[in-house]
């Protein structure tokens, strides 16, 4: 009896693009541009398609904005078309979909929390839970901390609390867009000015309660020579190659974030002398 013959598909392929989202430009893993009319016929990984839904439920969001600013009508009607002009004018972002009209941005969770565990050695997690004692009994609420950026110089991080584990997401989100900030990118050695910047421009040091975080700057090919969470700002920042001394009580996250913040402010220091 003839066997049958088996054919073994990629558990990451799923079904093909919906006629809905043909029109959205995609940005794998790698920051490259793809238009999804070339890939249309093509099957995607889960997480292409789950940047194109999130990418679709954003462009609804922004249709339906009303924005109650005046910077937030400016950027409706088109007037003003570069996040630049913001920081230029010294104009402050009340409008999250202020940051979303004008900048492509990327975002992530940082693990401020930790999972029950034995003799506490719980996983570290996204949200931080805590209790409230009171007459009724236990509340409990949870904190969240993201971070988002371009990867071409501007960076946000934002803390939010909730009752419920999505809706401190979103606060923490809406956040990050407000405090985004623009920072200054450079080289290891003067002579690669041609090209793209991939360092600090120069030492930085930023410190927060106990933390202590000196950002030095490195040749290109290092990589990210830091710990997890400050990874994961810096690579949203655009900064691809660094060296980094950090002493404290690191394992307090928020400290940890908000020191590695103040470095990066402080690399725009040098443009105004």
């Amino acid at each position: 009896m003839a066997e049958k013959e088996t054919i073994n598909k990629p558990k990451d392929l799923i079904e093909p693009v919906p006629e809905e989202l043909s029109k959205i430009e995609l940005k794998d893993a790698m920051g490259e541009s793809i238009e999804v009319e070339q890939v249309k016929e093509k099957r995607l990984t889960k997480e292409q398609r789950k940047i194109l839904l999130e990418a679709e439920a954003g462009k609804k969001a922004l249709d339906a904005w009303v924005p109650k600013t005046k910077l937030g009508r400016a950027v409706k009607e088109g007037k003003v078309k570069n996040i630049e002009e913001v920081f230029a004018n010294d104009r402050k972002i009340l409008e999250a979909e202020i940051v979303d009209s004008l900048l492509h941005l990327e975002s992530d969770l940082l693990l401020i929390g930790q999972a029950k565990g034995k003799f506490g050695g719980g996983k570290r997690r996204a949200w931080r839970q805590t209790q409230k004692k009171t007459m009724e009994g236990n509340v409990v609420t949870f904190s969240c901390m993201a971070v988002v950026g371009d990867k071409k110089g501007h960076i946000g991080v934002g803390y939010g609390k909730a009752k419920e584990t999505l809706p401190a997401r979103a606060k923490a989100l809406r956040n990050a867009k407000l405090n985004v900030i623009k920072i200054t990118r450079g080289y290891e050695t003067p002579e690669e000015d041609k090209t793209e910047p991939h360092t600090v421009p120069f030492f930085v040091e930023g410190k927060c309660g106990s933390i202590r975080i000196r950002l030095i700057p490195a040749p290109r090919g290092t990589g990210l020579v830091v710990g997890d969470e400050c990874k994961k700002i810096l690579r949203l920042a655009g900064i691809q190659d660094v060296y980094a001394v950090t002493k404290g009580q690191t394992r307090t996250t928020f400290n940890v974030a908000k020191a590695c913040i103040e470095a990066l402010k402080k690399t725009n220091e040098e443009l105004l002398k």
